[in-house]
Order: C-alpha cells, then structure tokens, then sequence
C-alpha cells in the first residue's frame, strides 16, 4: 500500500515540479487558472490538453482544471500520459494526491527506479507527503488527476533523469 501511495506522489510530484521549474507565468501546457472561489463545471470535452512542461518527459499532455501550479495556492491538473511513461525517482517540496481516472500505471517508491509492482487502475487515489522519493512506469495510456498546493516543484534525485537537462538521457 506504500509503494502505491508513493508511486501516486511520484507522478503529482513530477507534474507540479515541472510547472514550477517553468517561468513564472509561462507553461507549455495550455492553462485555465481560476479561483477556487468560482462555480465551474468542466465536462471531459472542455479539456484543453497541452504539452507538459519541461520537467516532464516529452509524450505527454497536460489540461489545468483549476488554480495554477507556478504560483501558491490549490491546483488542480490531469496528466494524460502513453503506455510506458516513465518518470524517474523525484521528490516535491510539497504533498500531492493522485486519482487515476482512466488506463494504469505501477508506481514504486525509494530513490532508485526498479519495475514498480503495484498496478493502479480506474478509480485508485494516491497520497504521496512532501519529499517522499517516488518513480512511475505506465501501464495502458493512463489519464490521472493531480491536486496540490502550489508552487510545485519535481526535483529528479539524478540529474541525467531530469528532461530539462540537454544531457538527460531519453525517458
């Protein structure tokens, strides 16, 4: 149950460091910031999907339902990810709660990447604290919500993972 907790954290980590590596104001992914305050309804089809910012491996796509990740506050994203995504082990600053809305990824926890074993499916949540190592490989095309507190950070704990360095090493 760990592992899957932390593997959940690992891929709202990712998300939320990637937004806020970014500069401020700036994000590859197309954005709908709003504040918590407001009345919104947001059908599947009023998704705006983008690219993920540079913190993210390259393949995937980004919607923001609500808040903006690069500033403090409540956020609210999807990450629609490929068969097979891989983030690496990171950490973020703060905690991250994932639900896997559709497809499956495996998660695993600790610093170095191993095969995570846990599967996640439709329906799972995952709570992942602030500064807990974590990693993901993708099942199926996967699509999972991500709710933090702003401004998120993904900090790769090896460097050559991390996608913003010209010599990181292709995911």
């Amino acid at each position: 149950m760990k592992k899957i907790v932390i593997s959940c954290s690992v891929i709202v980590a990712a998300v939320a460091l990637a937004f806020a590596a970014e500069e401020t104001g700036k994000s590859s992914a197309a954005t709908t910031s709003t504040s918590s305050a407001e009345h919104r309804v947001i059908k599947p089809s009023d998704l705006k999907w983008g690219e993920v910012p540079p913190g993210l491996p390259a393949g995937g796509k980004l919607a923001v339902l609500n808040g903006d990740p690069t500033q403090a506050g409540p956020f609210t994203v999807r990450l629609k990810s490929p068969a097979g995504y891989k983030i690496m082990p990171h950490t973020h600053p703060t905690a991250e709660r994932v639900t896997v809305i559709s497809g499956s990824l495996r998660i695993g926890m600790g610093e170095k990447f191993d095969d995570p074993t846990q599967e996640m499916g439709p329906g799972s949540y995952i709570v992942l604290p602030a500064n807990m190592a974590h990693f993901v490989k993708g099942g199926k095309e996967s699509i999972v919500q991500i709710d933090g507190e702003g401004p998120f950070q993904i900090n790769y704990l090896n460097s050559a993972d991390d996608p913003r360095n010209a010599g990181a090493k292709k995911q």
